[in-house]
């Protein structure tokens, strides 16, 4: 069973084509980095993938099932440019909530432990519209782990993190595909993303450039990938 399938997929902005024709499939266990330039869509295709946006053209199948089908939707965990928190609740009533939605069973203790994991038992009862930015991103990973996602989506996942957080952020990245999961991740950050990725793909102007296995090459010069494709 692929854990995604990416079949074909345009997806407009008006008459812009925003992403174009876009193919490929992810196995179980696959740590894919998603690369390209600002604009070039990788936010587009992940939220498409997270089922947050429909594609104009083609689909999507997560685990065989449609984006929207529920248990699709549960086997996902999600960093993005939004945070995905409420900034209303405390950091505890924030991850006690998640676990309920995900039907954790003892959502009190899955809160407590994902808060001291992220290093936030200490502020557990702050209000999330008191935090630094850093703590935000923080909380957003508890909340993306919570629920042991099958399939991990990461926009930008090490955005504000200190080199702690980024440790701390990669280990969970790492028990995750000891354990089976799947990871997408997109990030500016070549080294960190290469240093975990067993494959890449390259997105440019809305077209799929490249996909396949990462090389040494491109681990011992992040930028190779680029130049060997064409990237401008």
């Amino acid at each position: 069973m692929r854990a995604l399938a990416v079949e074909a997929v345009w997806k407009y902005y008006g008459d812009y084509p925003a992403l174009r024709d876009i193919s490929f499939d992810v196995q179980p266990g696959q740590c894919v980095a998603l690369l390209g330039r600002n604009g070039a869509g990788k936010t587009t295709l992940l939220r498409i993938l997270a089922g947050l946006s429909r594609a104009s053209k083609g689909q999507v199948k997560v685990f065989e099932k449609d984006t929207l089908d529920r248990a699709a939707r549960n086997s996902i965990g999600i960093i993005g440019h939004g945070i995905g928190i409420y900034d209303e609740l405390s950091a505890y009533e924030n991850l006690k909530l998640f676990a309920g939605l995900y039907g954790l069973e003892n959502p009190h203790e899955r809160a407590l432990q994902w808060l001291e994991r992220t290093g936030l038992e200490r502020v557990k009862d702050g209000l999330v519209r008191e935090f630094s930015r850093g703590m935000r991103q923080r909380l957003a990973v508890a909340r993306t782990f919570l629920h042991h996602p099958k399939l991990l989506l990461l926009d930008e996942p090490f955005t504000a993190l200190d080199d702690r957080a980024i440790a701390l952020l990669q280990g969970l990245l790492r028990e995750s595909l000891a354990s089976g999961s799947t990871v997408i991740m997109s990030t500016h950050q070549l080294r960190e993303a290469l240093e975990l990725a067993s494959h890449v793909a390259l997105i440019n102007r809305g077209k799929l450039a490249h996909a396949g296995l990462r090389t040494q090459e491109m681990l011992e010069d992040p930028t190779y990938l680029y130049r060997t494709y064409g990237e401008s």
